[in-house]
């Protein structure tokens, strides 16, 4: 299994980064960086108007490679450099792809080096759109990214947002750092595909009155990584949050929703259109009986305040007890001591398919930490034997693939 984050989940694939003439170019440095970093080969290829915005230096310099940027250079084309150059690659990445590219691939057009790398090879072709807002939607903009897309380029983007000519809207390049993260997607195997995966992320909030309520620590990174790692597996993949402040993986349908019971209502509505059910969402167990219509006030003649509360409805538990299109069930357990006592406990209690288990007690793992050490167990059926599986500290990236290979050994049983 490939790693993600800083592990070499691009190692060997060899990228050619097609850079064109708009102002989005300058990230393009930042974009080979991030490349290389996960074991990538990068090969830039500029055209002239991409030269006015950064220098090939700068990209000789982050990719350690020459920058090619001429068709007619005598020294590269007495060996066909173009046509090497073509048969090199894995996948051509042109970022930014600008109005004037995307007309000219459009028609077929090889009038300069990366048009002609494009016509000349077979490798899979990821096109990132970056040009003003009004610019990206006039209709021949468009009717020339659906006819790149229907020849089989795949379509990064692009963004909404500010621009730099100062309009908002469509037409920004995205971010570095999604671009690796498509790549990386384009290159995992996709040990998923054809599954629908549901999963649960984040804290809940439980309201005492308007401005007041109660909550945990979960910063849900580990369902996002989750869910990351699922749609980069190939599934299709809905994730219910909680409230956060993380940004929706690609290719993931996100349903944001406040309290228990509002995860619960999400959750189980979708439950059985889906093959797999994680529930790692740091769920309340307990409510306040009576939500305040007004803020609750402090007054000097009451020191104390007490709430009543009553239990939450137990989404895991519910999703596992169903008797017809039961996805495969997931928990997880945050515990604080006797973590295996506790979730070996929870996982025959709530008659779980595997738990997920791991102690938040220590420091640098589990809630709000980008890393975690986790322990998978999984009880004794007709399909498998009982089991578990030790996965020391890592990021939660490279976690949330392993989890999920462990799960596709399990329910592809």
């Amino acid at each position: 299994m490939q790693k993600l984050g800083n592990e070499q989940s691009l190692a060997g694939k060899k990228i050619l980064l097609g850079i064109s003439g708009g102002i989005a170019a300058y990230k393009c440095a930042e974009l080979t960086r991030r490349l290389i970093e996960r074991g990538a080969q990068v090969q830039v290829v500029m055209t002239h108007a991409a030269k006015e915005f950064i220098t090939p230096l700068t990209m000789q310099a982050v990719s350690g490679r020459p920058v090619s940027d001429s068709l007619l250079d005598p020294a590269a084309e007495a060996s066909m450099g173009h046509i090497e150059l073509a048969k090199w690659a894995d996948l051509v990445l042109l970022a930014p792809a600008t109005a004037d590219l995307i007309a000219r691939m459009a028609a077929g057009m090889g009038n300069d080096l990366l048009t002609t790398l494009v016509l000349a090879s077979d490798a899979p072709i990821a096109v990132s759109p970056a040009m003003n807002q009004q610019m990206y939607s006039h209709p021949a903009t468009q009717e020339n990214i659906q006819t790149l897309s229907r020849r089989g380029c795949l379509i990064w983007g692009p963004a909404a947002g500010e621009q730099a000519c100062g309009d908002v809207g469509m037409g920004r390049m995205l971010e570095p750092m999604q671009l690796v993260g498509l790549c990386e997607s384009f290159f995992q195997p996709k040990l998923l595909a054809g599954r629908s995966v549901l999963i649960t992320a984040g804290p809940t909030r439980e309201a005492i009155d308007p401005v007041r309520y109660i909550t945990n620590h979960s910063s849900g990174k580990m369902g996002y990584a989750i869910a990351d790692a699922a749609a980069k597996l190939g599934a299709q993949v809905t994730l219910v949050s909680g409230p956060v402040a993380l940004s929706t993986p690609n290719g993931v349908q996100r349903i944001d929703v406040e309290s228990a019971q509002d995860m619960f209502d999400a959750t189980t509505s979708n439950a059985n259109s889906h093959d797999i059910f994680i529930s790692c969402a740091a769920v309340a167990d307990y409510r306040p009986d009576v939500i305040a219509k007004q803020k609750i006030k402090k007054t000097d003649e009451n020191n104390d305040m007490s709430i009543h509360m009553v239990k939450n409805p137990d989404i895991v538990a519910t999703i596992a007890a169903m008797t017809e299109n039961r996805p495969f069930t997931v928990g997880f357990a945050a515990e604080t001591q006797d973590v295996e006592h506790y979730a070996r406990g929870k996982l025959q209690k709530k008659n779980l398919d595997m738990i997920c288990a791991n102690d938040v007690s220590v420091e640098g793992q589990g809630f709000n930490s980008s890393d975690n050490a986790l322990y998978l167990y999984w009880k004794d059926t007709d399909k498998w034997e009982a089991g578990e599986k030790s996965l020391p500290l890592d990021s939660k990236q490279v976690l949330g693939f392993q989890i999920l290979e462990q799960i596709q050994k399990l329910s592809s049983l």
